[in-house]
């Protein structure tokens, strides 16, 4: 099979093409990951046996989504996005299954280590978001980005109401409680290996590499990645994008992390309080992902650097808010949370947009696992810094700290801008 010259390449056909794929790879691992996350707490606290375990859980899956951005980042520089992205929802059915194996010996230790490397599909879904921006005209690039980040929306919403029925069925076969749901996200996450082995051809990256006149990079040195974050660094446009992925997502995480523990104090039956809970973390999830193409079309249109402004004004709006809510107040808390959702898209997409456009094609996919592997540690700090604050101070007090998480991305924007530093390809 002979392959074809660039400019015998109709990359508007790729491009569309790389967007379907990626997309439904997406929002079918979103699926897998939700049904995973929304029992992964639930389990770590049966297998500990004390509350405190939960969190546990939820932190290993969140660092693992952070630690292994890097390996995957620099697989997809050697070989491309395709085995990037397989080869990262190929750690994440190991993951998952041997979660299944923690729950059934009752290990704990084992769960930390399968919900670890569970966290992989976690971070391949941050990745395809790269990947959709490889092919990407610059005055295109937020909404091609957008549009991976809004198609999570599906798996989102539909994943938590599978976890049930996947313990049904994980019983029915003889698993262990619980462990039912991690092997129906297995399944997904195989599903969705083979489907990009399959159909993400030709590479993105890859092409777009020869687009530009460039080959393969080889193996790069030790301390690459750092290099890498450097180089973004060294840009106003790479410093304004990895602050503002990295705030946003901190500041999200701090804040809905403890919402529904504030919420859990306004009493009641129950079961009430838990569908209440429900009700606003899918008000949140839906902050964060469905309005994704708007701020990606905002971000082209109105520039990344504009975007990214809106974006902090809604974070702080959205702790404000949420802060200054009693327990019970679901509707406030809620709307508090929207906000805080739709705050996180606006940083998400231009700041990694931003982060795309600061460096060439031949340093992005390092740079891009820097960044994320930045973002997930920020996010694991936020979250574990959530109880002890809320046992110090409250509600109010985590909201506090995570609101004045927002003034560094301030000055990092005031600084760039008085150099002149952010010119915006999506605003011209």
């Amino acid at each position: 099979m002979t392959t074809q010259a660039p400019s015998q390449v109709d990359v508007v056909a790729v491009q569309r093409r790389t967007l379907g794929v990626l997309s439904g790879g997406v929002a079918l691992s979103g699926l897998g990951v939700t049904v995973g996350i929304t029992v992964g707490g639930l389990l770590a606290r049966d297998v500990a046996g004390t509350e405190s375990a939960s969190g546990i859980g939820q932190t290993a899956g969140v660092l693992g989504a952070a630690v292994i951005a890097v390996p995957l980042a620099r697989l997809s520089d050697r070989a491309g996005r395709r085995a990037g992205l397989a080869a990262g929802y190929a750690v994440a059915v190991l993951g998952a299954l041997v979660t299944v194996w923690a729950a059934a010996i009752s290990s704990l230790v084992l769960l930390l280590i399968g919900l670890f490397g569970f966290g992989a599909a976690t971070a391949c879904g941050l990745q395809a978001r790269y990947a959709a921006a490889d092919l990407a005209l610059p005055e295109r690039r937020g909404r091609a980005l957008a549009l991976v980040v809004w198609a999570t929306t599906l798996g989102s919403v539909l994943g938590p109401n599978l976890a049930g029925p996947g313990d049904d069925l994980g019983r029915r076969l003889g698993l262990p409680p619980l462990g039912g749901a991690f092997a129906v996200s297995a399944a997904v996450f195989t599903v969705v290996a083979v489907v990009l082995l399959g159909l993400l051809r030709p590479d993105p990256l890859l092409l777009a590499r020869r687009l530009g006149g460039g080959g393969g990079t080889g193996v790069r040195p030790r301390g690459a990645t750092g290099a890498a974050v450097r180089a973004v660094w060294a840009t106003p446009g790479g410093r304004l994008g990895l602050t503002a992925v990295v705030v946003s997502h901190a500041v999200m995480v701090g804040v809905m992390v403890m919402t529904p523990v504030h919420m859990g104090h306004a009493g009641g039956p129950a079961g009430t309080t838990l569908r209440v809970i429900g009700l606003v973390i899918s008000v949140h999830v839906a902050g964060m992902y469905l309005f994704s193409p708007l701020v990606g079309l905002l971000a082209d249109r109105a520039g990344r650097a504009t975007t990214v402004a809106v974006g902090g004004g809604l974070l702080l709006l959205a702790a404000g808010l949420a802060g200054t809510a009693p327990p019970g107040a679901a509707v406030r808390l809620a709307f508090g949370l929207l906000l805080l959702g739709l705050g996180w898209s606006c940083g998400l997409i231009a700041g990694s947009t931003l982060v795309t456009e600061s460096v060439g094609p031949a340093l992005r996919p390092t740079a891009q696992g820097g960044t994320d592997l930045l973002m997930g540690l920020g996010a694991a700090v936020a979250g574990l810094a959530g109880g002890p604050l809320l046992a110090a101070g409250g509600f109010p007090l985590v909201t506090s700290v995570s609101a004045a998480l927002v003034v560094p991305l301030a000055v990092v924007w005031a600084g760039s801008a008085r150099r002149g530093g952010l010119s915006d390809p999506g605003s011209s």
